[in-house]
């Protein structure tokens, strides 16, 4: 009864204090810098860092009072939904005052530097060395897969710092300046049109010893938390408005929530869930639920969606414990992808020929076939589906590794076979 006191009185100050201050008109710059002095920006998150300490359901109930005052939300992005995380577990005091603000308050974006063209899904097969020089780590390598990373200032960096360690062991983790001549960003074009990847090269690009993150060659623990975090639907930082973070401050809020709202980039709609509403609306204007054999379907997808919501409550319960989501997550990570997929093929196939068509005047103006394009993305980011059933099998089910692979571990990452 105490739990349901206190998120009932947390919903009644959220929406209070909401209804006071929302101002559409208000540059959304001064919105976010409001949200974030005052803790409502992510409310889970700790005091002073955007948030209020509050416990993942009450940090809900805030949520929902925001929605139903109509204001506009905090700025999310890469930045909020990958980043910040990993840095409030791992950050010093000194690097979460440096970066912290600048992710509430939307000023600055930040992109991922994990995957590598040499290694594929082997992540910790990495080659992109760096050096230390001094006070600085000069680092040279390739990196792919990067979204957001055209309009970046800031990139989270894994790299190989001793190549005579284990590959999982020789590793470090970095926080390194995008903006530098020596970090080249070439933008990856997707079939839907629409950039959202790019690949990077960096060409002796230099980082200070300050940036690095959790101590030299503890890269692969930080950054499994990172992934941890990509694959845990159930992330604050995720939700809609994604990859929006960076906009011009200067416009009203009411005008970038309107852009927000029109946006039919696929990674938005997969990572906001409106893919679900556009769904429903086609099953409505094409009468989805007529076909016996289509409504089977739709019983199916809404039993995988209510096994994820189960399954993500069960993940709340050990982030409470352990503070950070553990190997489960990867379950989460496996059923959001199979979810996207029956999405997609339930909403094109209940459109009929329609569903055939591309461009504006396709049914939803166009957002459900831009989500369809993007869906396959959705089996890959954050580790592919075959990645993260080996990790639930390893470190869930407890099954045993492949033949081979252990012994692989302790080998140095220098005498192992490469491409």
């Amino acid at each position: 009864m105490a739990g349901i006191t206190m998120s009932t009185s947390i919903y009644d100050e959220a929406f209070e204090w909401y209804s006071k201050n929302w101002d559409p008109d208000r540059p959304v710059g001064e919105w976010w810098a409001l949200l974030a002095e005052t803790g409502w920006s992510f409310p889970s998150w700790p005091e002073g860092r955007g948030g209020r300490g509050l416990s993942p359901r009450d940090a809900k109930q805030a949520e929902q009072a925001r929605l139903d005052a109509g204001a506009y939300g905090p700025p999310k992005g890469l930045s909020t939904f990958l980043v910040a995380p990993t840095l409030l577990t791992y950050a010093t005091s000194e690097q979460l005052d440096r970066f912290m603000p600048g992710i509430v308050r939307g000023t600055d974006t930040w992109c991922q530097l994990f995957s590598e063209p040499g290694a594929g899904s082997d992540l910790a097969g990495l080659s992109t060395r760096a050096v230390r020089d001094g006070d600085e780590w000069i680092i040279t390598g390739q990196k792919v897969w990067n979204s957001g990373a055209q309009n970046a200032a800031f990139g989270i960096l894994m790299a190989r710092t001793d190549p005579d360690l284990p590959k999982h062991k020789g590793i470090s983790f970095f926080l390194i300046d995008m903006t530098q001549d020596a970090v080249d960003v070439r933008p990856l074009r997707e079939m839907t049109g629409d950039i959202a990847f790019n690949e990077v090269f960096l060409s002796e690009a230099r980082v200070a010893n300050d940036d690095l993150l959790g101590g030299q060659g503890e890269g692969w623990r930080v950054g499994m938390t990172t992934l941890s975090h990509e694959r845990d639907p159930d992330n604050s930082g995720s939700g809609s408005g994604f990859d929006f973070a960076g906009a011009d401050l200067t416009r009203t809020a009411g005008e970038h929530a309107a852009a927000v709202d029109g946006d039919v980039d696929g990674f938005g709609l997969a990572m906001s869930g409106g893919a679900n509403r556009l769904l429903d609306d086609i099953l409505d204007e094409f009468d989805g639920s007529a076909d016996p054999i289509r409504r089977q379907r739709m019983m199916q997808l809404a039993e995988l969606r209510r096994t994820s919501r189960w399954s993500t409550a069960r993940s709340m319960a050990a982030v409470k414990a352990g503070g950070q989501p553990g190997p489960e997550v990867s379950t989460l990570k496996v059923i959001g992808a199979e979810v996207s997929r029956r999405t997609r093929d339930l909403g094109l196939e209940a459109m009929g020929p329609e569903g055939m068509l591309w461009g504006d005047d396709t049914p939803t103006g166009g957002q459900f076939h831009a989500y369809c394009m993007f869906t396959p993305a959705m089996s890959i980011a954050g580790g592919s589906d075959e990645v993260n059933r080996n990790i639930i099998g390893e470190r869930v089910l407890g099954l045993p590794r492949e033949p081979g692979e252990s012994e692989q571990r302790q080998r140095p990452w220098s005498e192992l076979p490469r491409n």
